[in-house]
């Protein structure tokens, strides 16, 4: 399985409108992909910071809904929330319970 994640940072009022965004946007966009397992949304009311996390079958099923343009799709919904670049990243997930 992998893990896609966004780092973003926002400012703190901003963080349940960008939750309920992933939530009611986001995650429902997501359970039409091939491979989707799941989702989180991580947040620190102190700071702003967010980390929304998508997991996948596979590493093909991860990188096959950016090459056709899905998760930019998805990352442009947050434009307004951003107070600086959000980096992405990915993981394999090597253990869970």
């Amino acid at each position: 399985m992998y893990a896609r994640l966004l780092k973003i940072q926002t400012t703190t009022n901003l963080i349940d409108k960008a939750s309920k965004l992933f939530e009611e946007s986001v995650i429902p966009n997501c359970k039409n992909q091939k491979g989707y397992k799941g989702a989180f949304f991580l947040a620190d009311r102190k700071t702003g910071n967010c980390l929304p996390i998508t997991l996948w079958e596979s590493k093909e099923d991860m990188l096959a809904n950016e090459q056709s343009r899905f998760f930019q799709e998805q990352v442009v919904k947050f434009i307004g929330f951003f107070t600086s670049d959000p980096i992405r990243e990915a993981y394999e997930v090597v253990a869970q319970d």
